[in-house]
């Protein structure tokens, strides 16, 4: 007799339905064949609210399979509310391994941050995004944007950059810095800090934005040309944590949290709670590379 499985599960498996699942990829695809072009979606309901993650939610879904070992990140940290309530969510929906080890994970999800450590060709990382078009802070409608997109006409977003180093003397931009994908298309990098910039240009792995409230899928394939917005002589550069370093362990060259202690002094500790174990730990995680890192000393 064969056992009649299909109602065993009052959901499906990565609770979104097979066609809308297919529909998510088909775009996914498109948006990887275009690198830093917006793809419209469905963007279905989901059991939280939109602007709290369900775009990368819908992505990680979307893509997901019973082999693939799940991480997800909140600003660095694997146990915040956020990371901890949608890594619940998705084993629950289908019972993946979890893990918080950057290498050992084959699906990240993060909300504003990249992970300290390399990325590889085995890996997708999915962004939390919650506004994808760049251009918005020099133009309100959106088919003004799509128009600017097409014709790649970014002048008025570079006249923006220009006119706020003349205001304030730097580039007064931080997370969710713009940049140039594939020398064609700008593109939001999701509220990423700017030290993550560099870490996109010619990474390994794939990375996949989802913003579930604006309905918009956008990629960046690996080894892709991705660039920070600059001008010849006013250049891009990260958050400077000159004469600072971790407190626990005496690393210099990550992203630091500032923190104030009891008595009131001043200390940081590495954004990357993975990271930070494992320097604890006294491994030897292998980091991004860039020009911007290596120019720090070690």
């Amino acid at each position: 007799m064969v056992e009649n499985i299909k109602y065993a599960n009052k959901y499906n498996f990565a609770f979104i339905d097979e066609a809308t699942k297919k529909e998510i990829r088909r775009k996914l695809l498109k948006a990887v064949a275009i690198p830093g072009y917006q793809v419209p979606y469905s963007s279905p309901e989901m059991p939280i609210a939109r602007g709290w993650g369900t775009g990368g939610l819908h992505v990680t879904l979307a893509v997901i399979g019973r082999k693939d070992i799940f991480k997800i990140i909140d600003q660095g940290s694997d146990a915040s509310v956020n990371a901890c309530n949608l890594r619940e969510f998705v084993h629950q929906m289908t019972n993946v391994q979890t893990t918080y080890d950057t290498a050992e994970a084959t699906l990240i999800q993060t909300r504003h941050r990249i992970t300290e450590e390399e990325l590889t060709e085995d890996q997708i990382f999915v962004y939390q995004v919650p506004q994808p078009e760049p251009l918005r802070s020099v133009e309100r409608y959106e088919n003004r944007t799509r128009q600017m997109h097409g014709e790649a006409d970014y002048a008025k977003m570079w006249v923006s950059l220009y006119e706020s180093f003349v205001r304030d003397g730097d580039i007064m931009l931080g997370a969710g810095y713009p940049v140039k994908v594939n020398k064609r298309y700008i593109m939001a990098p999701s509220p990423i800090p700017k030290w993550d910039v560099p870490n996109l240009n010619q990474s390994k792995a794939l990375h996949l934005f989802g913003a579930g409230r604006e309905k918009r899928l956008y990629a960046v394939p690996p080894y892709t040309t991705v660039e920070p917005l600059e001008f010849e002589d006013i250049k891009f550069h990260t958050e400077n944590f000159a004469g600072t370093e971790c407190y626990k362990t005496g690393y210099k060259k990550a992203f630091l949290d500032e923190l104030y202690f009891d008595d009131g002094s001043k200390h940081f500790i590495i954004n990357d709670s993975n990271f930070l174990d494992k320097l604890e730990g006294k491994a030897s995680p292998k980091q991004h590379e860039n020009k911007y890192i290596n120019q720090l000393e070690s």
